[in-house]
């Protein structure tokens, strides 16, 4: 049985003064259908120390939450060790290993992607885009850190708007949450 593609999303980190923020879209697509308008697709665990955000498959994207909520509580002050233990867990776990999702996490000091083939990326600038639309809103946001004095929410908030009137597979229904020593 061919299955509808499970369209992604597009979520975005950027980091600006010493504030992250990380925002995503809130369209669900099913092949060609927009199955919900208003997901929400980042969340803050650790009692908001720490930002998640998913694109691929929802139900894949929360299991992988739950035991990444896990890892960071069994190493609490350690964010990047929490990813890389679920990393390796999701490589080489056969159950988890067929989970169709991507997730980028952010703390005070650290963005990184996580993968089932087993990569923590850290990106060099701070700005990570992932999803269908990842690419259109790094790509936005890049130009606004380099050419605006925009505060690292507002760019999440533009780049994730130019990136909804790009991408088929986001919309304008948009979450940010951020963290940083002015975030609310």
């Amino acid at each position: 049985m061919n299955r509808p593609r499970i369209r992604s999303t597009t979520i975005l980190t950027v980091r600006r003064d010493g504030i992250v923020a990380m925002g995503g879209d809130g369209q669900v697509s099913l092949g060609d259908t927009v199955m919900k308008a208003d997901a929400r697709k980042v969340r803050p665990l650790s009692d908001g120390r720490v930002l998640t955000g998913f694109a691929g498959s929802a139900a894949d994207a929360f299991a992988l939450l739950e035991r990444f909520e896990a890892k960071l509580k069994d190493h609490p002050k350690n964010m990047p060790r929490a990813a890389t233990e679920l990393a390796r867990d999701w490589r080489t776990d056969r159950v988890l290993r067929r989970l169709e999702a991507l997730i980028a996490v952010a703390d005070g000091r650290d963005t990184l992607l996580i993968s089932g083939t087993g990569d923590v990326i850290q990106p060099s600038d701070g700005v990570l885009g992932i999803g269908s639309g990842g690419n259109f809103a790094t790509a936005a946001a890049r130009a606004l850190l380099a050419h605006t004095t925009l505060p690292a929410e507002q760019i999440v908030r533009e780049a994730l708007k130019i990136a909804a009137d790009i991408c088929v597979y986001s919309n304008h229904n948009v979450v940010v949450e951020t963290i940083g020593p002015t975030a609310a």
